[in-house]
């Protein structure tokens, strides 16, 4: 289906959720005033209004954080019941915490209540969804109506994306080339001349044309791009020039000027922003936080072992850029000397890592045990060299060495901690960093980032994968 279809489907699945939490939140307080247990429970309205909301906000961003959504229209029931139970478990967690916050006394059985109230309606909502969802599909019976130019390879695959969108209301009425004829799918459809579009659009509904031609043809339509414009029918190209070409392509402007841009990276601005916020803002207050800490270790480096205590090194940031990378010194001084002594001791193919180093210090090794060493980039992510996640930064001589599709991990901001990191730390060989690296670009999100800040906290507090 469509993209948007598909986020209007995402929309009405929120808008459920908040019904039937709404019903099972009534159904656990009226449940709860009328047991006979010795404490009584009342809520006032306005507190019993503000939990409410809390739940909805909480329930259906448990919803979209583990991508429930997406699931319902074709996932197993047990899955089904298996991912409604963590949202309603993290639900009701949620609303535990949010009663220490506002410090309010919640019976802990009105809580199990409404958790499981909630899972029998969610569960049962979604288990007969896809009776329910052809009238959502649909739009309530009103279809959109579409038609493709073009008859070849590219046409045909569309016309099948489009039968197999049909139970969410798309109609495909047919195709348009140079010559009448029909185009065999599932079924046959009339293959009109291009001749005959204005004859068509007169005598029958067309919500939208997709033009599924060769790119060299698209110069000659000019005509029938302005008489789709003219009356008003909204018109889609398939841009399938570059065919194993993965990057997103949308369209942008400089100025007057239209510009059709394929980004291999992420590239929606709004949301980027939104993580350079989260970024300098999490970076100063650990900054804060740490900083008695990070003072108490710069003293105890060089008293254990001479030389300073930050060790500063040239790597490659965004794109290539290069930049000054600070970490707490945790080998001898002469280290980077020592390099070529212990060459052979390296296991990796490109990147430069050797298990139990030799050059480490005692202390080295507890700051590396717990990554306690990575706290001075906390001053490159607020500076914007780099990032709390993204790719970990390569020094020249390993990027110089990158297979081609290797140095699309430029295209991001380097990080504190990454897919890779939370994965398996050393323990992945650097193929695997590589390939992760490209699926985190590939995959990113806000709700990405923050499952990795997560998921890095107990790996560092246990140092689980460092070495």
């Amino acid at each position: 289906m469509f993209s948007r279809h598909y986020r209007k489907i995402k929309a009405i699945f929120g808008l459920t959720d908040i019904l039937l939490i709404t019903l099972a939140f009534i159904a656990a307080y009226e449940t709860r005033i009328r047991l006979q247990f010795e404490k009584v429970f009342y809520l006032d309205f306005l507190v019993a209004t503000l939990l409410l909301i809390i739940s909805m906000l909480c329930w259906t961003a448990i919803g979209y954080w583990f991508n429930i959504y997406e699931k319902l229209d074709s996932a197993h029931p047990r899955v089904v019941l298996r991912d409604t139970f963590r949202q309603c478990a993290l639900g009701a967690i949620s609303l535990v915490l949010a009663e220490y916050m506002l410090r309010l006394d919640l019976s802990r059985s009105f809580v199990a209540l409404f958790a499981i109230y909630a899972w029998v309606l969610l569960c049962l909502f979604r288990i007969n969804f896809a009776r329910a969802i052809g009238t959502v599909r649909r739009e309530f019976g009103t279809a959109h109506f579409v038609m493709v130019v073009g008859s070849g390879a590219s046409a045909r695959h569309l016309g099948q994306a489009l039968e197999q969108s049909a139970d969410y209301g798309v109609r495909l009425m047919g195709f348009l080339d140079d010559e009448p004829g029909q185009v065999e799918l599932s079924q046959a459809y009339q293959q009109y001349p291009l001749s005959r579009l204005p004859e068509l659009l007169r005598e029958q509904v067309i919500d939208e044309i997709i033009f599924a031609v060769d790119s060299g043809k698209l110069a000659e339509m000019e005509e029938v791009f302005l008489l789709c414009d003219e009356e008003g029918v909204r018109t889609r190209v398939v841009v399938d020039f570059f065919p194993h070409v993965n990057s997103q392509v949308y369209l942008d402007r400089l100025g007057t000027t239209p510009l059709l841009t394929f980004s291999a990276a992420p590239h929606d601005e709004i949301r980027l922003l939104l993580k350079r916020v989260t970024d300098i803002l999490l970076a100063a207050a650990a900054l804060v936080l740490l900083l008695p800490f990070m003072l108490l270790i710069a003293l105890l480096i060089p008293l254990t072992s001479p030389g300073p205590a930050i060790f500063r090194q040239e790597r490659c940031g965004l794109n290539g850029r290069r930049f000054v990378f600070y970490k707490f010194r945790s080998m001898c001084d002469n280290a980077e000397e020592l390099k070529a002594s212990v060459a052979h001791l390296n296991q990796r193919s490109t990147a430069f890592k050797i298990p139990n180093d030799p050059r480490l210090t005692r202390l080295g090794w507890f700051l590396r045990k717990f990554s306690i060493d990575e706290w001075p980039q906390l001053w490159n992510v607020l500076k914007g060299d780099m990032s709390l996640v993204g790719p970990r930064p390569a020094v020249p001589e390993e990027v110089e060495m990158y297979q081609r599709w290797q140095r699309r991990r430029l295209r991001m901001r380097p990080g504190l901690t990454c897919l890779w990191a939370v994965a398996g730390r050393d323990a992945l060989d650097f193929e695997t960093w590589m390939k992760m690296d490209m699926q985190y670009i590939d995959t990113w999100s806000l709700a990405l980032d923050w499952k990795i800040i997560l998921r890095t906290i107990p790996r560092v507090l246990t140092g689980r994968g460092a070495s």
